[in-house]
């Protein structure tokens, strides 16, 4: 009976593969920032309702949402809506410098394809759950300032799009959650499955001094590009103490160096993340890495300014859900198509923030040329990038919803996750503003 019912799920997806492929492809030439995804939230729309889909917009601020069967036991689909900024990239908006540089038309396409594939066959009828389909926005943590203009106003508490619709509810009643992600420089047909990421925490750091005449008197200044300078290099004198098993990652940019070379630098600001392995980590070496940058204004008896927002939660892959992903992409790619044993990558996602209240999955799959948010990204198999992972997960999903045994297994590692008042509480304990002065 299972087995029919994949035939049916994959057979559905095959007759309309040159529509989803052309999706993509149509997402991929219109590009929008996080929180401004209008248009591909409009796209994604069309698609759901051309299944005969109700539909359910601006989840936060943009953002669509479908559901299909009838059962207690719900699974979530997702996919992403918005590119990043690669300018450098051949594909790049002229203006905006978006591209998705990430793979997120994929994911998109993966999103419409496993709709196709249990809605368009009927097979969700069949399954003992519901299937919510969801287009969620903002994965990218950049355009900062926009986002803080958002925030500010009280559109949003979080810049990432999933930690937004937790914070609305839309997660409460998900048992389960999927979606993919382009393999980084993986032209081939293989598949990671079974991994976890960092967690990492955003950070806007100001540094103010006192201008003055570069050449005339720059002893009458205080110089904040060098409090930066200083509070970087401390930084770095603190990296040999990062446990190797903890997978830091500290990397600031400057994003003001000052106004005119002929003056001394009287503002500097910056952004960085810190990164690792555990909420524990990042909380640890966030505070190490806030002593470091305040001894810069302390160097040069100026000022400084520590913003830190929260980033996003280290992921968990459910072994439940790997192992039926697994089996399948055994047997609708190839055996040896699975990256055995389980991995670190020391990136960050917020699909790790779903991953804390609900078992979640979140393949990294082939069919990619190029590193992930470079400028040789791009697709080199589309059938393999746009059309077998939409396969995977809704072949997954009809083995999860017709086993009662995984159902169990799922519904117990549930119960060990976080609420979404726990989860809230211990991401807004990141959000913190830190002021030092050292000026005589």
């Amino acid at each position: 009976m299972t087995e029919e019912l994949k035939v049916r799920v994959c057979d559905a997806i095959d007759a309309r593969a040159d529509d989803i492929v052309a999706f993509a492809k149509d997402v991929q030439s219109e590009p929008e920032l996080g929180y401004k995804e209008v248009e591909t939230t409009k796209k994604v729309v069309s698609m759901f309702e051309d299944l005969d889909l109700d539909v359910e917009t601006e989840l936060a601020i943009t953002g669509a949402r479908a559901r299909a069967g009838t059962g207690e036991f719900v699974a979530a689909v997702l996919g992403e809506l918005d590119a990043l900024v690669n300018p450098d990239h051949p594909l790049a908006d002229p203006e905006t410098g978006a591209v998705h540089a990430c793979g997120h038309n994929a994911q998109l396409a993966h999103l419409v394809g496993s709709a196709i594939g249990l809605v368009g066959s009927g097979v969700v009828d069949d399954l003992d759950g519901t299937v919510e389909f969801v287009a969620v926005p903002a994965e990218e943590y950049l355009d900062l300032d926009y986002r803080r203009q958002l925030l500010d106003a009280g559109d949003i508490e979080f810049f990432g799009g999933k930690q937004e619709l937790i914070r609305r509810g839309y997660v409460d009643d998900w048992d389960v959650a999927a979606m993919m992600h382009a393999g980084s420089n993986t032209p081939d047909r293989t598949i990671t499955s079974s991994f976890s990421t960092n967690g990492f925490v955003g950070k806007f750091v100001t540094y103010s001094g006192k201008e003055a005449h570069a050449g005339a008197a720059p002893e009458e200044g205080i110089n904040a590009l060098n409090a930066a300078m200083l509070g970087m290099n401390a930084v770095h004198a603190q990296r040999e103490t990062f446990r190797d098993e903890d997978h830091v990652r500290v990397h600031p940019i400057i994003t003001r160096g000052g106004d005119g070379v002929n003056v001394v630098p009287a503002e500097v600001t910056m952004e960085s993340y810190v990164r690792a392995a555990s909420i524990e980590a990042v909380s640890e070496v966030n505070q190490s890495v806030n002593r470091a940058l305040a001894s810069g204004a302390m160097g040069v008896g100026g000022d400084v300014e520590i913003e830190d927002y929260p980033g996003y939660m280290p992921l968990q892959t459910n072994e439940t859900l790997a192992a039926l992903y697994d089996e399948n992409a055994r047997n609708i790619v190839g055996p040896d198509a699975i990256t055995e044993g389980d991995q670190h990558l020391s990136g960050s996602t917020d699909m790790g923030d779903i991953t804390q209240l609900v078992p979640g999955i979140h393949p990294w799959t082939g069919g990619f040329e190029g590193a992930v948010h470079a400028r040789d990204f791009r697709v080199v198999d589309e059938e393999m990038a746009y059309v077998i992972p939409a396969k995977l997960t809704a072949c997954m999903l009809v083995d999860a919803l017709t086993d009662s045994e995984a159902m169990a297994d799922l519904r117990d590692a549930k119960s060990r996750k976080r609420s979404r008042e726990s989860y809230l509480e211990e991401v807004r304990n990141f959000r913190s503003t830190t002021s030092e002065s050292y000026r005589d």
